[in-house]
């Protein structure tokens, strides 16, 4: 690890060309992951990025951005280089943005990134109003989003889908992928009958629920009826059949019970994923996510955004003069 105190982006790009080369690292990268955090947040950061890199053999440019007074601040950039070292096996670049530099931060993270080959964004707390203002964003394939870390994660939903691009996609997402597996085996059979109804249990406040909702009204056809859980989580799903019958997913203590009309129950693992797991779900999948899309667009009522394109133009935003 080498420290770059009070540094510039070349000196960086040529300390991480020289420690590459000390240390014999394969230049066989997958792709680039750039994680955008605050300072508090470093530590879960790191954690998620080494689970996340020890899947996928990725470039990681951690990138902290002090935004909050920066024309009152003097322009720094600090950086840490490993290859190699405490964030596994991959190569990372840590850097601590403050001042003007700080609102620019692409002029030093554009030139890091590994030549042919994806580039993934993540935001690591609540996601942008619109990521077309942020140039980290805009210059990456696939872009990951957190509603559930916004104040309030429904309207962070919505504005997700207002602001939506083919390759955007949300961690709120993702942790349904237990849930969707188990409800898409629970009828999967020759002999199953048809959803006429749904119903789920979740806070009303749960991004997660929202989109689960929204998927099964994508895929079954039919609106879910919702309520509140007394736990304040999602707790349980339930599918009325044509036949008269139901099945029931409940959630309890890292289980899953599955309930059905005229069958004896069954119990299966649901457990609650790491952010580093989350991650690295995500970063399998560097091709639009459809099924996330057509969720969201059901969710919110914003139509047709499995439709829209990928590319977008970098709007330049001020932080402080639209304050």
């Amino acid at each position: 690890m080498t420290l770059l105190l009070d540094t510039t982006g070349e000196a960086v790009l040529r300390q991480l060309a020289a420690e590459r080369r000390s240390d014999g690292v394969a230049s066989g990268l997958a792709l680039t992951l750039v994680a955008s955090f605050d300072e508090p947040r470093r530590d879960v950061v790191e954690e998620a990025v080494t689970l996340a890199a020890a899947a996928h053999p990725c470039r990681l440019l951690l990138v902290c951005r002090l935004v909050e007074g920066a024309s009152r601040t003097r322009d720094r950039l600090d950086a840490e280089v490993i290859v190699g070292g405490r964030l596994g096996g991959c190569e990372a670049v840590i850097m601590r943005m403050q001042g003007r530099l700080a609102l620019h931060a692409d002029s030093v993270v554009l030139p890091l990134l590994a030549p042919d080959v994806p580039v993934v964004t993540w935001w690591c707390g609540p996601p942008p109003d619109r990521i077309a203002t942020d140039p980290l964003g805009v210059a990456a394939d696939r872009r990951i989003t957190d509603t559930a870390q916004a104040d309030d994660p429904v309207a962070a939903l919505h504005q997700r889908a207002v602001d939506y691009a083919s390759g955007d996609t949300d961690l709120a997402w993702t942790r349904l992928t237990g849930w969707r597996t188990l409800l898409a085996a629970s009828l999967d059979g020759p002999d199953s009958s048809p959803p006429v109804a749904a119903t789920v249990t979740a806070s009303p406040s749960d991004s997660s629920a929202a989109l689960l909702a929204g998927w099964l009204q994508d895929r079954l056809g039919v609106v879910p009826a919702r309520i509140e859980s007394a736990s304040g989580a999602l707790e349980s799903v339930r599918l009325d059949l044509a036949d008269g019958g139901a099945v029931t997913l409940t959630r309890s203590e890292g289980c899953a019970v599955l309930s059905r009309t005229g069958q004896q129950d069954r119990v299966m693992p649901l457990p609650s994923p790491t952010l580093g797991e989350l991650l690295s779900e995500e970063l399998r999948r560097l091709s639009a996510d459809v099924a996330y899309a057509r969720a969201l667009s059901a969710a919110t009522g914003v139509p047709d955004l499995e439709r829209r394109p990928a590319r977008r133009v970098h709007t330049w935003v001020d932080p402080e003069l639209a304050r």
